[in-house]
């Protein structure tokens, strides 16, 4: 049957999201991690893939949310947001309430980048020190064969 829409433009593919969220969900256990939750975002800041590690407490997922999406909306990683702001608490706030709540600036939230070190996602990770999300989150980027962006080398 002929197809009767347009199909969308996608930059990262769902076999590219499940293979992060396989491979972070992998590292956090190679690493006797505490159980994580890993949300993969498009560049719309909506989730193509997302999966909880058995024993994840349930706020986890919008922990994740809020890492992938203020990365996405900054163009940073969420630990280096919270890292430049650190002494404009008042602002982080701002910006927390402003987004509804998606909005986590502490490590864990990469952006995924392509071979010109465009964005074209990013990966929220949640479960244990901010630390070893980020480093999961990495991880799981790297295991598809993309790029990960923390922040731009000047």
């Amino acid at each position: 049957m002929a197809r009767n829409v347009y199909l969308t433009h996608q930059t990262l593919s769902l076999k590219q999201a499940r293979t992060i969220v396989e491979a972070a969900l992998a590292y956090a256990a190679a690493q006797s991690m505490n159980p994580i939750t890993v949300t993969v975002m498009d560049t719309s800041g909506h989730p193509i893939s997302c999966d909880r590690a058995d024993g994840c407490a349930t706020l986890r997922l919008a922990v994740s949310h809020g890492k992938a999406k203020a990365a996405l909306g900054y163009g940073l990683s969420s630990g280096t947001i919270g890292e430049r702001n650190q002494a404009r608490p008042s602002f982080l706030s701002a910006v927390a309430s402003a987004s509804q709540g998606e909005f986590v600036p502490v490590a864990g939230g990469v952006l995924i980048l392509d071979e010109q070190e465009r964005v074209i996602g990013a990966v929220g990770v949640s479960g244990d020190s901010s630390d070893n999300d980020e480093r999961a989150a990495m991880a799981g980027i790297e295991a598809a064969s993309l790029r990960a962006g923390l922040a731009p080398e000047n």
